[in-house]
């Protein structure tokens, strides 16, 4: 198939382009501007080991052959004409500000990068004379605070901040453009993204990050707040599965992740084992959101979907891999 990743440049983008590549036709479009390659270099705080993870994800790209075309989703003038010669079968849409915090403090820009790069794809695809699966990440935050109990996609969602909604908003564009123009749309909503080539600043990233640096582990609050941690390898066989059913999957919203709740203070155990950093307490933080398990049956019947990998053998890879690209770069870890 004839694939075509908007956003492909970026932690789930690139994985996703390595793993299909080879038996389909795969393209991204990227600006690199929004948490990537040109972004890290204009912030001078950035850590260096991030740039050079941004570039790693580019070298990887390009090994496979792999094009990347530097595009801003939402320039429309730019985005139509680009799809249209593409010609393509599939389309992931994941260009997108995906980091809560981020939304929060810069709604403005989280809006063009999200939601009008959004509404700039789905109107090219209804206008295309070969209408390609569409495919678009939403988000887990859509549910709200759902702490004690296992979230279905039938729940009623309860989103709450900027980035939430956003997504929320992203959902109904989504299902408008398959009702009225008869776009054939998939929506994914996965959780707790970690895993290779991640410089998101998740709160996996910063545990691993203060671990091998020497640091304390950093965790507001006791620890008992909850997260449905997905490693990267899990989200892109879902997707996979999405792209190769498209008669199982059109017009259906799914709960792609681990598919069960673990705690940050489960997560700072398993960093703390590797790397015998000492775990440290702060304040809590009221505002961040009371989470729990994802139901992943949907996914399970339709799709023949089931997460491999649990919080300790994804961390562990996720650490093995960052002991390793680090220390072939030279750079100090413990």
């Amino acid at each position: 198939m004839n694939i075509v990743i908007i956003g492909g440049a970026g932690f789930i983008g690139h994985n996703l382009a390595l793993s299909l590549v080879g038996k389909n036709e795969v393209t991204v479009i990227d600006s690199l501007a929004v948490n990537n390659y040109y972004s890290l270099m204009a912030d001078r705080d950035a850590p260096s080991h991030l740039m050079l993870i941004a570039e790693e994800r580019l070298r990887l790209l390009g090994v496979v052959d792999v094009p990347v075309i530097r595009l801003d989703a939402s320039d429309y003038n730019q985005l139509s004409p680009t799809l249209a010669a593409l010609e393509p079968d599939v389309i992931v849409h994941l260009a997108a500000v995906a980091h809560v915090d981020r939304s929060n403090k810069d709604p403005r820009r989280t809006f063009d990068n999200s939601l009008i790069t959004l509404q700039n794809s789905l109107d090219v695809v209804r206008n295309l004379p070969k209408k390609p699966h569409f495919i678009w990440f939403s988000s887990s935050t859509v549910y709200g605070h759902t702490e004690g109990r296992t979230i279905s996609e039938d729940d009623v969602c309860y989103p709450v901040g900027i980035y939430a909604r956003m997504k929320t908003a992203g959902e109904h564009m989504v299902a408008g453009y398959h009702e009225a123009f008869g776009v054939d749309a998939t929506v994914v909503r996965p959780s707790a993204l970690y895993g290779k080539r991640c410089v998101s600043g998740r709160v996996t990233q910063k545990f691993m990050e203060q671990g091998f640096a020497g640091q304390p582990i950093s965790i507001y609050g006791d620890g008992s707040i909850q997260s449905d941690f997905t490693y990267i390898d899990d989200l892109i066989d879902g997707v996979k599965r999405i792209i190769s059913k498209p008669e199982r999957s059109i017009g259906e919203i799914f709960n792609i992740t681990g598919g069960q709740g673990r705690t940050l203070q489960e997560l700072a155990d398993i960093v703390a084992e590797v790397t015998g950093a000492e775990v440290l307490y702060l304040p809590d933080d009221p505002e961040k959101l009371r989470r729990d398990s994802l139901s992943v049956q949907l996914a399970k019947e339709r799709l023949g979907y089931t997460p491999k990998f649990t919080l300790e053998s994804g961390m562990v890879q996720y650490m093995d891999w960052y002991r390793t690209f680090l220390g072939r770069n030279n750079r100090d870890v413990a």
